[in-house]
């Protein structure tokens, strides 16, 4: 039997960490097959685009990527086959690549652009038929199939892309009766609910060494992130590192079961499932013998977490857990909701050792009035209160949140209590949105819009105040000390994020070290003290004053056996520069960057 031709495929992916997550799970199934994985999408025979489809403006990012993909086709090259993708789903084991699947086109450039993520899985059918420069649609529940996807998408006979529904509706209503469905052979997938192969031995190392920071208790992927490919109805196959960063996002747990009047989010990433912990636990330390120095937790609701394993308690013994695997320095939980931070988790939170001194919290507004409309939960009284519970607790901790202006039945006076509250609230990032009605969501149908100009004046108005009050709570850091997980070492500097400050989100910490560099020099993933001496609005500028962390040189580098950065956001030459004011998700499908 003749070997497989090479396929070359590029991953692009957008929107939030969460997806980032989705796409190695996508690249460790693609490079258990065969696939090798190239950094410009121009150099592929498929660009596979994860994305994102909380937001008008992160659909539109999506839709452009799609179509820079396909702006890379060369002239004539109208896509896989001679008649274009087909209709029909492949055949079990898909086409095989067919006579010409690998090969480059005489034209150059890419021959198939495929949709995944959560547009895809959100449109479905509708974007296939509105869009037909993507070859394919496929939806969450292909991703266990996603190399003969793509193989017969170059082979000329795509598969059919789905009708979407109501991703609620596949699992159990009992949170505690989802486990078991969830594992079942024939269950919906949940990307990123990764199972790390190995049947419970660790698995060696390229040079046939034990793996690092293993514990044979544990399953465990060799640190070049290949893995042994999974049957059907298995969660996840591996996981396959898409960028060097010492800063990795971690899944908790997929899906959510509040009922937020603008949500889209619950109704296509499905009901809260949570990871067990052990699974958790076997990826953290995988991770870190691939050079994670931070881990970032994050889910739809963190706070839910557990809840369906029939122990609400989950998380605060997990956390600690997490904070003492070898080699990871921080851990951080991100999409917290406030409703449900319980008085011992936010204890557990701000008190464990290597648990980063920082909360992000869902607050979304503060009048009562709009809150309840929003169906949710609390008010200014309420997280004015959980501010000064976590600061007798931790008084220099970090906090941010999002707000949403111009929700229907908003009024003047329920703008001044947002605006009151964030004068007392001291948070240290703020993203501030306009509300825009998001199909199928309760709001979309309320009465009260308040008018587009007014929203826009509103968003405004409050953007500027968040800009002046996040730039002064920076300020008054200045003569502290911070810890600084290095990313980048450039010119004398280093540059990172201190504790405070989750990466890509809440601002930077800039760290200038000393002439001829300090005893041993500062390298990426290194743990630094410095004190701060500026600030230029969130971001903060700081002296080095000492190494305390070094990254571990025996553990495997994520570039290691190619494993480097592929086509991730800010890589390869599909991704279009993202709108300001569009970061990465929050828990509610909003952009979670200052604005």
């Amino acid at each position: 039997m003749s070997p497989r031709p090479t396929r070359r495929v590029a991953l692009v992916t957008l929107g939030c960490s969460r997806n980032e997550v989705d796409s190695e799970e996508l690249a460790a199934r693609l490079a258990a097959d065969g696939w090798d994985l190239v950094d410009d999408a121009a150099d592929a025979d498929a660009v596979l685009v994860n994305t994102c489809g909380f937001v008008e403006a992160a659909k539109k990012d999506s839709i452009d990527a799609l179509l820079a993909a396909d702006a890379l086709r060369g002239p004539g090259d109208n896509g896989p086959g001679d008649n274009g993708p087909g209709d029909g789903e492949s055949g079990d084991d898909g086409p095989g690549g067919g006579a010409t699947a690998g090969r480059a086109t005489a034209s150059g450039g890419p021959r198939a652009v495929v949709a995944v993520g959560c547009m895809a899985e959100r449109y479905g059918r509708e974007l296939a038929d509105t869009l037909p420069e993507a070859d394919a649609v496929l939806g969450f529940d292909a991703y266990p199939r996603i190399s003969a996807h793509l193989d017969a998408v170059l082979a000329g006979s795509a598969p059919a892309s789905h009708t979407p529904r109501d991703r609620r509706t596949l699992l159990p209503i009992s949170p505690v009766e989802r486990g078991d469905a969830s594992r079942a052979a024939h269950s919906p997938h949940i990307p990123g609910h990764i199972q790390l192969p190995g049947g419970g031995r660790v698995l060696p190392s390229p040079d046939g060494r034990p793996a690092a920071n293993s514990r044979p208790a544990t399953d465990l992927a060799d640190l070049a992130g290949l893995v042994e490919p999974a049957g059907e109805g298995v969660a996840g196959t591996g996981r396959r590192r898409l960028t060097s960063s010492p800063v990795v996002p971690l899944k908790l747990s997929s899906g959510c079961d509040r009922r937020c009047a603008f949500c889209a989010i619950p109704s296509f990433r499905g009901s809260h499932v949570s990871r067990r912990p052990e699974e958790v636990l076997a990826e953290a330390e995988w991770l870190a013998g691939q050079g994670a120095r931070e881990l970032v937790l994050v889910s739809e609701n963190s706070t839910s977490y557990g809840k369906d394993l029939g122990d609400l308690r989950a998380l605060e013994k997990l956390l600690p857990r997490l904070a003492a695997v070898p080699g990871i320095v921080r851990v951080r939980t991100v999409y917290l909701q406030p409703a449900e931070l319980r008085p011992s988790l936010l204890e557990v939170l701000l008190t464990t050792p290597g648990l980063a001194p920082y909360l992000d919290l869902s607050f979304q507004h503060a009048s009562p009035a709009v809150l309840r409309r929003m169906r949710r939960f609390g008010g200014s009284t309420d997280f004015l209160d959980l501010l000064r519970r976590a600061r007798a607790l931790l008084p220099d901790l970090g906090a941010r949140s999002n707000v949403i202006v111009g929700f229907p039945g908003e009024t003047d006076e329920d703008v001044d209590i947002l605006v009151n509250f964030l004068e007392r609230a001291d948070l240290d990032a703020v993203g501030v949105f306009g509300y825009s009605d998001e199909e199928g969501t309760e709001a979309a149908g309320m009465a009260g819009h308040v008018d587009p100009e007014e929203i826009e004046s509103r968003r405004a108005e409050v953007t500027d105040l968040v800009e002046q009050l996040t730039a002064a709570r920076a300020e008054r850091r200045i003569g502290t000390t911070v810890e600084v997980l290095v990313e980048e070492v450039a010119g004398g500097l280093g540059y990172g994020c201190a504790g405070h400050q989750q990466a890509d989100a809440d601002g930077s910490c800039t760290v200038r070290l000393p002439a001829g560099g300090p005893p041993g020099g500062v390298s990426v993933g290194d743990l630094v003290a410095a004190r701060v001496v500026a600030a230029e609005g969130v971001d903060l500028i700081a002296e080095f004053t000492g190494v305390l962390d070094r990254a571990g040189a025996g553990l495997a580098s994520a570039g290691s056996a190619g494993a480097g950065p592929v086509g991730s956001a800010g890589a390869g030459s599909v991704l279009p520069p993202i709108p300001d004011g569009v970061g990465p998700m929050d828990a509610v499908g909003h952009p979670s960057g200052v604005a």
